[in-house]
């Protein structure tokens, strides 16, 4: 021992074991939770931050720089009209919808996270939020990477290649958040 005093374990959140203990669990901060249920609550705000960037995605997709294919599983089930974009267009055209969705997703999940799944402190809000960028970053880099070589390689319907992407993220994502990025 270095004689430094450790600072104090926070003690482990039991399981909740009624609906009213899981109700508090969840809608309390990231400290007060379980961790299955701080996990449930990263899904469900990660599902919220999920919602904004497909939507940010498809939006641009469709108004902005055209990536959805006419053949495309999204087009034929709600009867939509795409244009016709050589495979290289597209691609390059959903990176680009990609990068729209990544900044306004971050946003939203930044806010989720930070007030309803983690519990801040680990480092000043200004360096908490630069590495939760970063780290969102790093693994959207990953999927969009993963996302355009599916589409211009093997010529993957811009749907399934999107949600290659998005699985490719959230894993990365939740690791590294919950152990660098924030307080736990």
């Amino acid at each position: 021992m270095d004689g430094t005093p450790k600072a104090p374990e926070t003690p482990a959140v039991p399981f909740p074991k009624t609906v009213g203990e899981f109700c508090r669990q969840f809608t309390g901060d990231g400290a007060s939770a379980h961790p299955f249920i701080q996990f449930v609550k990263y899904a469900f705000a990660g599902g919220i931050a999920t919602a904004s960037h497909i939507l940010t995605f498809f939006l641009a997709g469709f108004f902005l720089f055209p990536c959805v294919a006419q053949d495309d599983i999204l087009v034929r089930l709600f009867h939509l009209a795409a244009p016709a974009v050589d495979e290289a267009l597209r691609a390059r055209n959903a990176v680009f919808c990609n990068g729209a969705a990544f900044v306004v997703s971050n946003v939203v999940c930044y806010i989720a996270n930070r007030l309803f799944v983690f519990k801040p402190g680990r480092h000043g809000m200004v360096v908490e939020f630069l590495l939760f960028v970063g780290v969102s970053a790093i693994s959207a880099g990953l999927g969009t990477f993963l996302m355009g070589l599916l589409i211009d390689k093997l010529a993957v319907q811009t749907t399934y290649a999107f949600g290659a992407n998005l699985v490719c993220s959230l894993a990365i994502n939740y690791v590294l958040r919950k152990f660098f990025v924030f307080d736990g």
